[in-house]
């Protein structure tokens, strides 16, 4: 299992990385645009690095349907924020969830340290941009579903088998051209063009992901599929079966997990890394 190295830092095999989500949306289904405006998504950052956030993620589209935010707008929503974190937190590991090239060019510039394409590679230029500036990327199965859409009735002779065919060939692609190696993750994209049994098949399977060696982001934090599996629980009630599901894939052996709540994931998988240590 490789070292996973973003900016000065370095996640050897069997450490866990917190990556925390700050939305620059006005329609976020978690935060429903608290931290929309900079001020507050700003404070959102330093909370989070306070709470043992390794990484910070900043977005600027929401991901599920809604009104249209070209690349501009979410150039605005983000280049700056990345540019006041980069001043504020200077050893911290900035993302950026985007699927667009044009949007990754501005926001590299602006000192973010990783391209996370959730919607699994529909812009060939976003690896090429990664690799311009010597920045991570990660690789995420969305089913080919076109962006901020969600798709009646997909279906997959295995979705994990899909899973893993298709995150490793943009892996493999990204290498190409030529991001570097130890600066990939591959994301599995739980309810991104999959429905509720196709993201707990992954859960469930996570081990088949880590198996290609590949480093592997979850990101489940809050999502469709951990409300549904519990009875159809709204999201300010998802928080105990996200630490669960958490805590399954930190065993299984993922490295990177995209969360809400910093602290409480911390404190979860240093649960998990006491539990795998030997006596």
């Amino acid at each position: 299992m490789p070292t996973l190295r973003l900016r000065d830092r370095e996640f050897r095999p069997g450490e866990f990385a917190v990556m925390a989500v700050v939305n620059r949306t006005p329609d976020s289904f978690y935060d429903r645009g608290r931290t929309f405006g900079f001020d507050a998504a700003l404070a959102a950052v330093d909370a989070a690095v306070q709470a043992g956030a390794d990484i910070v993620d900043i977005g600027g589209v929401k991901a599920g349907p809604g009104d249209d935010v070209d690349a501009a707008e979410e150039i605005r929503r983000v280049a700056d924020l990345v540019a006041a974190v980069r001043r504020a937190h200077p050893d911290l590991v900035i993302s950026v969830d985007t699927w667009r090239a044009e949007v990754g060019e501005v926001v590299a510039q602006s000192g973010a340290d990783l391209l996370n394409d959730t919607w699994g590679g529909p812009d060939p230029g976003l690896a090429e941009v990664a690799a311009k500036y010597g920045i991570g990327l990660v690789c995420a199965h969305a089913g080919g579903v076109t962006p901020r859409t969600r798709p009646h009735r997909i279906a997959y002779d295995d979705v994990v088998a899909d899973v893993v065919s298709h995150t490793v060939a943009l892996a493999e692609r990204a290498v190409r051209a030529g991001v570097r190696e130890d600066a990939i993750l591959i994301d599995p994209a739980h309810d991104f063009g999959k429905n509720t049994w196709h993201s707990l098949e992954i859960s469930r399977r996570l081990t088949e992901l880590v198996g290609t060696g590949w480093p592997v982001l979850v990101a489940v934090s809050n999502k469709d599929f951990v409300g549904e599996a519990l009875g159809g629980l709204p999201v300010e009630e998802r928080h105990a079966g996200t630490i669960a599901t958490l805590a399954v894939s930190a065993w299984q052996g993922a490295r990177v997990f995209r969360v809400h709540d910093a602290a409480s994931a911390r404190a979860a998988l240093a649960t998990v890394e006491r539990l795998r240590r030997q006596p």
